[in-house]
This record gives structure tokens, C-alpha cells and sequence, in this order.
């Protein structure tokens, strides 16, 4: 399928830190996660753009709950995890189903990602090398489990590190300065992440957005993605929250330990 340089991500700032991402190509867009729908409105009469698509990576209100209002201005199909319940959704999804949208001019392709939710999914615009994750991965960091396992998130994480480095990371939090400095407290020897670190505030002091990363960004930087790493390993060890070498348990102490990091 051939590039359509006219493709363009806009993000859409809601609630306190929401990303909700409007994929247009100036005139029809698709909308990624989107929890206000007030603010999709408003998104759309700015650029001058008309609803095409809704895009569901998981259920919370946060990321679904626009749904109803908007599907009572729009027509249009409603996309989403075929494993979980969702008002609103007529085309469930699973990995390996693709989206064909004609206007914007856009092919995805689904991944299961569960962790966060036990149907979260993922969407990934091979050609575009975009990657709309919800709250599976985040810059820096990754979604809390609120109904997956460890090694759920670890078998979602590994899938999407093995996408193309170059692929663009398009999460839905401005999480990132919390995140990296969990980072640099679970890998203090690690001086990319520290530089990252630095970076993210200057941008956040400047009201700018941290996000997309890319996947090797995250994969250099991101604790979650290098839950492996001996350094981290020691770390967790030396700290008391590791006794076991196992890699799950590494992360599932990982996790738990950013779940009380302040």
C-alpha cells in the first residue's frame, strides 16, 4: 500500500494528560481513543475535517467513553477489542485483522496486547510506521496491570519492541517525566535515559509534548522494555524486591515497584 504523504497525526489534549490522536488527511479523519468527545468536536471544526472512523484500543472511559456522543453526530464504523464489551464497537477486532479505511487513506494492523486489560489491542500502520498503543507502552514506561499478568505484558511489550525501530509511538499519556525518573532510579548507570530525562522536562517547562517516541528510543531508555538488562536486575536484587532469577518476576517486581515510586 503506498504512503499517502497527505496522512497527518494530530494530538488532542484531554482531561488531565489524555493524548487523543485525530488521523486526517485534511479533509476525512479517523479518531484514536476517543474518551471526550467534546474535545474531538472542537478538534474537528478547527482543522475542518469530517469523522470517518473510531479507533478503541481498551474500555476505560478515558479512552471509550466519547463514543455514544459522538456516534450521535457520525455515522461512521466504531473499531475495537473484539475481547472486551464496549457499547458502540460493529467491527471486533484480534490480531491479525487489518483496518482498510478509504477516507483517510489507511491500513492497520491489530495486535493483541493484553496487560493493562485483558483485551487491550494495538494498532499498527506499517507503512506510515506508526504505532497507537493506548496504555500498553508509554515513553518511558508501561499501563499499569489492572487485569493481565506480568507475563501477559511482558509477551505485549516483547511484540511491539520487535516492530521497526524507526516506528513512531503514539501513547496515551503524557506520562513521560514520572516515567523516566523511575527509569533512572531502576538503571542509574544508564546515561541515555538520563539524558532523556532531561530533555522531557525541558519540553514539559515549554508546555510541549513528550510524545510519540520511537521503538528504539524505548527500547534504550525504557525500563519496561529492558526488564532483562543485568543492571536492572541488579538493582531490583540489591533493593530487596527480586530473590529469583527469573525474567516475569523481574518485571512483575519492576512493575510493582513503579506502582509506589514517588
Amino acid at each position: 500500500m503506498p504512503v499517502d504523504q497527505s496522512l497527518q497525526v494530530t494530538a488532542i489534549s484531554a482531561f488531565d494528560d489524555n493524548y487523543l490522536w485525530l488521523i486526517h488527511d485534511h479533509e476525512y479523519a479517523a479518531i484514536v481513543d476517543p474518551g471526550d468527545a467534546t474535545a474531538v468536536e472542537a478538534a474537528l471544526a478547527t482543522h475542518q475535517l469530517k469523522l470517518a472512523a473510531i479507533l478503541l484500543t481498551h474500555h476505560h472511559a478515558d479512552h471509550a467513553g466519547g463514543v455514544p456522543a459522538l456516534l450521535r453526530h457520525w455515522d461512521v464504523p466504531v473499531y475495537g477489542p473484539a475481547r472486551e464489551r464496549i457499547p458502540g464497537i460493529d467491527h471486533p477486532l484480534l490480531e491479525g485483522d487489518v483496518v482498510t479505511l478509504t477516507s483517510p487513506s489507511l491500513q492497520l494492523q491489530v495486535l493483541d496486547v493484553p496487560g493493562h486489560t485483558a483485551g487491550h489491542i494495538a494498532y499498527v500502520a506499517a507503512d506510515e510506521h506508526w504505532l497507537f498503543c493506548g496504555d500498553t507502552l508509554f515513553a518511558g514506561g508501561c499501563g499499569r496491570l489492572f487485569e493481565g499478568t506480568a507475563e501477559q505484558m511482558t509477551q505485549s511489550l516483547e511484540k511491539i519492541a520487535a516492530l521497526p525501530d524507526n516506528t513512531k509511538v503514539y501513547c496515551a499519556h503524557e506520562y513521560t517525566v514520572s516515567n523516566l525518573r523511575f527509569a533512572v532510579a531502576a538503571e542509574p548507570d544508564n546515561q541515555r535515559t538520563a539524558e532523556r530525562l532531561a530533555t522531557a522536562q525541558a519540553l514539559r517547562a515549554r508546555g510541549i509534548a513528550t510524545v510519540p517516541s520511537t521503538i528504539v528510543e524505548e527500547k534504550l531508555t525504557n525500563p519496561f522494555l529492558r526488564y532483562r538488562a543485568k543492571s536492572i536486575i541488579e538493582r531490583l536484587k540489591n533493593s530487596g524486591r527480586l530473590q529469583v532469577d527469573d525474567p516475569i518476576a523481574a518485571f512483575a517486581a519492576l512493575r510493582e515497584w513503579k506502582n509506589v515510586f514517588r
